[in-house]
């Protein structure tokens, strides 16, 4: 047990950080999405990697013997929550067990806010979507968010919009673009 007030890592780093391949597509993976850091994208493949370790632990129960009513609530949950955030893809029917084994990095990057601002089109770039919500200018459901890797629900999408006035762009200052007078 730990300190109260000091949170632990929420994430793993890589066993081999000099690994060529991976550095390439974690960069990829950081300009795709506007991250700040690789621990970023170290955090989204602890969330992938906590699902799919209990999703295997619930199919090994399941084939072993008869599964427990806490395993089948848990299951359950498990494909609800990932439902509710949109994380696990609805192909045809219902979410099965094996689909969330076949979760991506990806598939939880394009859940974050950041993201989510830059497709409804509220940002021009991630970037410019990421300094919007660090600076405050973003509202989930009337609500400021100031948190980046906020992961917006289905429910909360349509309701993701300015804080307050709209920010100030270029033209509204007065700043006149180059070559256009």
């Amino acid at each position: 047990m730990g300190h109260p007030k000091r949170r632990r890592k929420t994430y793993e780093k890589p066993r081999r950080p000099w690994e060529i391949n991976r550095i390439k597509e974690e960069k990829e993976l950081a300009e795709k999405y506007g991250l700040k850091n690789k621990r970023e994208i170290w955090k989204a493949a602890s969330i992938v990697k906590k699902y799919r370790r209990e999703i295997r632990e619930i199919l090994a129960e399941i084939a072993g013997m008869k599964p427990t009513e806490h395993t089948l609530k848990k299951k359950e949950d498990i494909l609800a929550s990932l439902k509710r955030r949109n994380i696990l893809k609805e192909g045809e029917g219902a979410p099965k067990l094996e689909d969330v084994l076949a979760l991506s990095i990806e598939d939880v990057l394009e859940r974050r806010l950041q993201t989510r601002v830059h497709k409804t089109g509220l940002a021009n770039s991630v970037k410019h979507a990421r300094q919007l919500i660090v600076h405050g200018h973003i509202a989930v459901n009337g609500r400021r968010v100031t948190i980046p890797s906020y992961i917006v629900n289905v429910e909360e999408e349509g309701k993701i919009g300015y804080y307050g006035q709209i920010p100030a762009t270029s033209e509204e200052k007065g700043v006149v673009e180059e070559g256009a007078e």
